[in-house]
């Protein structure tokens, strides 16, 4: 379909120059006294001195604000220097900063200029302060009232054939509070589109997880990783996605345990992690954290899992003593049916394969062998793939045959990105539809909320393209550079009549508009809201409070929880049955309402004053009553198969250091040893000379799906330790090789970690 892409000649992926790279040898460790100086460095340019202490003091404090990075939880006992990590400190800095995106900078630049502009330089623009509105023909945004914002909203959605020509998308770093108004007013609305970002990175975790435990949440806390024997880290950097997860590794080695890390790629934060708060951090070697490195290919992670599985059920067979089956014959159900299939793959093959040395594997075997307080975490290393559901399964299994699940020191541990991403779930933000959800809402509210399936991120982008959905509205985040098949995903929010992005900053999804577009500038995290808090839940289930305590960036802005009422009042009317204007200013009565529509919410607001409440978690208990015959699932999964032909290789999408999802904080990713450059492509040294490439060789990358060629033009040949026929480049400027229609079996999620692409000269 046509739209007014050539009228305005904006990019949907700004310019492919290249910024004057520099090469340094990877670091073989991560955090230390480094990432102290450059994370004040960071605050200091962004907020300067005061502003910086007052805040870096309050964050991930009690009675301070959350994060608004990552979803990590905060130990019960806080540190007095600091509970922080550099790439905290760079989100905090991000949002906070002094520079404003006001109503001159409006003027001054169009949105044809500005989509030309890095995602970097857009970023680094500073705060929205007014609400803005783009109109149909316009070349810029300019000034509108918040009155008038919200009538225009209202009017554009009862303009629609049917509530379904509607899409409400939700960021990960929306409030319980706000992400609750939202899912209410859509529901009251008529529809259950309510893409959100989980479909595009923990969707898999959560498929699968139901699937085997009966809860799409992990099962361990904080506690259990100083109790393991053993951690697992498959597909997953902490070091840059998740940094105060070192110090929980730190404590399992501290207490004995032994971590193995299953990546393609050689990360420093899992070979040694320097704690700046520790003496041997600043002036010792650290602690190296990891003692068996297996670097897979990609995507065969089944394959390896499965090899391991086959060997240690060669050594139950022989002594006996590594499977638990007491909890096997107690808690499960499908064991034979599973070991059965697992006689079916010829371990010469399960390796081949992998591509890792079987002496390395053998030691992981041994070590599991011998073990039973086993977690297992990961992240999108195995969740963006097509076979993503079952890469996860397969982790379950291996839990499963050893009594994992349900013990201290044990269980599951999928590590959320965004830092309310898990709590925009709970408290209803699913596109799936669930009676006993329905019901809750109709007790609640008094109405009848649908019951057709709604649309996750993959198909909503279909139905905008395709010119069946009209009207899109996110609640944070930046769509379009984060989602895959970037010009197709700009052609479909430029086909909507109205876009609509509830924002702190700006970003490429604000310069990709709708025939009209509004930014609605909101409160950040770190801001203080008329002395109300907010709620979230972190990666393990804990609710708690979160109050900014900063002076608002603008007067003119407003909190998400009023901006969603807003819009459900001028939507419903002042005299609707739902009191949304009620519900937008006293979050005390919207956490009432969470507590009569979803179970384990009981005496909400005194209970996140306090320490916080951990929702209830079943499997956490060793109890599977809530799935079929009350027992956890065994699974049977098919191996990968990718089919590439001879010119081919394995991308996968990956963040630099110096960026947190599609936030760029900086150029540079020091650990991996590339400054000043993200139009990179990391290649296997060896097969870097055999294919004629050298250092800084300019290539194009081709994907090619369904007979559609998808090219990201201009990247560097980067020789890198990572294993043959497997690539990396940073995302979003990779995501345009993404194709839409390429996405895991059952959860949606696109296959950002394993895209077939040629590389060309």
């Amino acid at each position: 379909m046509k739209s007014t892409t050539e009228k305005r000649h904006i990019s949907a992926v700004g310019p492919v120059e290249f910024t004057d790279i520099r090469l340094k040898a990877p670091q073989d460790y991560a955090a230390g006294l480094p990432a102290v100086k450059i994370a004040l460095g960071h605050a200091m340019k962004e907020m300067g001195l005061a502003k910086s202490i007052a805040t870096l003091a309050k964050m991930n404090q009690k009675g301070g604000f959350d994060c608004p990075g990552c979803a990590w939880p905060d130990p019960d006992h806080r540190s007095n220097l600091g509970e922080f990590c550099e790439n905290g400190v760079k989100a905090i800095a991000e949002e906070a900063t002094n520079k404003r995106v006001n109503i001159d900078f409006f003027k001054k630049y169009s949105v044809e200029e500005m989509s030309h502009w890095t995602d970097f330089e857009i970023g680094k623009s500073g705060r929205i302060t007014d609400p803005m509105i783009l109109r149909e023909g316009s070349t810029h945004y300019e000034p509108i009232s918040w009155e008038e914002s919200f009538k225009i909203i209202a009017q554009e959605l009862k303009a629609l054939d049917h509530p379904d020509q509607g899409i409400f998308y939700t960021s990960g770093r929306s409030s319980n509070e706000a992400a609750f108004l939202y899912g209410l007013f859509i529901r009251a609305f008529g529809t259950n589109n309510m893409p959100d970002c989980s479909n595009m990175c923990h969707e898999s975790s959560g498929a699968a997880l139901f699937q085997t435990l009966g809860i799409g949440k992990g099962s361990v806390t904080l506690d259990d990783f100083g109790d393991a024997d053993v951690v697992m880290v498959i597909g997953q950097n902490p070091g840059t996605n998740h940094p105060r997860m070192l110090s929980a590794l730190e404590k399992c080695k501290d207490n004995g345990g032994k971590v193995v890390t299953i990546n393609p790629l050689r990360e420093a934060a899992l070979v040694r992690f320097k704690n700046p708060q520790e003496p041997k951090g600043i002036i010792g070697g650290g602690t190296a954290i990891t003692d068996h490195y297996l670097q897979v290919r990609i995507n065969q992670d089944v394959p390896l899992l499965k090899l391991i599985i086959k060997k240690l059920a060669k050594i139950e067979e022989a002594k006996g003593g590594v499977f638990d089956h007491d909890f096997i014959n107690t808690h499960t159900s499908g064991y034979d049916d599973f070991i059965k299939d697992i006689h079916q793959y010829k371990e010469e093959e399960l390796l081949a394969m992998t591509g890792i040395d079987e002496h390395q594997i053998d030691e992981v075997v041994q070590l599991l062998a011998e073990k039973k307080r086993i977690i297992i975490c990961w992240a999108m290393g195995l969740t963006q793939h097509k076979n993503g559901v079952d890469n996860i399964r397969e982790c379950v299994n291996l839990l499963l045959l050893k009594g994992s699940i349900g013990i201290k020191g044990g269980g599951t541990c999928p590590v959320r990105g965004h830092s309310n991403v898990q709590g925009d779930r709970t408290v209803g933000i699913t596109h799936h539809v669930s009676k006993r959800l329905n019901d809750g809402f109709k007790k609640a509210f008094n109405f009848d909320p649908p019951t057709k399936e709604g649309l996750d991120v993959v198909k909503c982008i279909k139905a905008m393209y395709e010119g069946d959905a009209k009207v899109f509205v996110a609640l944070g985040g930046n769509f379009l550079s984060a989602a895959s098949d970037t010009n197709y995903t700009a052609q479909a929010l430029m086909n909507c009549n109205l876009t609509v992005s509830i924002s702190t900053k700006l970003n490429r999804t604000h310069l990709i508009p709708g025939k009209t577009s509004l930014i609605l500038p909101t409160l950040g995290r770190s801001e203080a809201d008329k002395n109300r808090f907010v709620t979230v839940e972190n990666s393990m289930g804990r609710v708690h409070q979160s109050q900014g305590r900063l002076q608002p960036s603008s007067n003119n802005l407003m909190s998400e929880p009023e901006i969603v009422a807003n819009i459900g009042k001028a939507y419903f009317g002042e005299n609707h049955h739902i009191p949304w204007q009620q519900l937008g200013e006293d979050y005390d009565l919207t956490r009432q309402k969470i507590s009569e529509v979803f179970s384990g919410f009981d005496n909400y607001t005194e209970r996140a004053k306090k320490a916080g409440f951990d929702l209830p978690n079943h499997a956490r208990k060793g109890d599977f009553s809530k799935l079929p015959g009350g027992t956890a699932k065994f699974s049977i999964n098919a191996l990968p198969s990718h089919d590439l032909k001879e010119d081919e290789y394995l991308l996968m999408t990956i963040r630099s250091h110096d960026q947190y999802n599609t936030t760029i904080y900086g150029l540079d990713d020091r650990y991996r040893g590339i400054y000043n450059e993200r139009r990179i492509v990391m290649m296997n040294y060896e097969e870097a000379i055999e294919k004629g490439f050298k250092t800084y060789d300019v290539v194009d990358l081709i994907s090619n799906y369904n007979g559609v060629e998808r090219k990201a033009e201009n990247f560097m040949i980067i020789p890198y330790d990572i294993p043959r026929g497997n690539l990396a480049a940073y995302f979003p400027e990779a995501n345009v090789l993404i194709p839409n229609d390429q996405y895991a079996d059952v959860s949606f999620t696109p296959i950002s970690k394993s895209v077939k692409v040629e590389v060309r000269s």
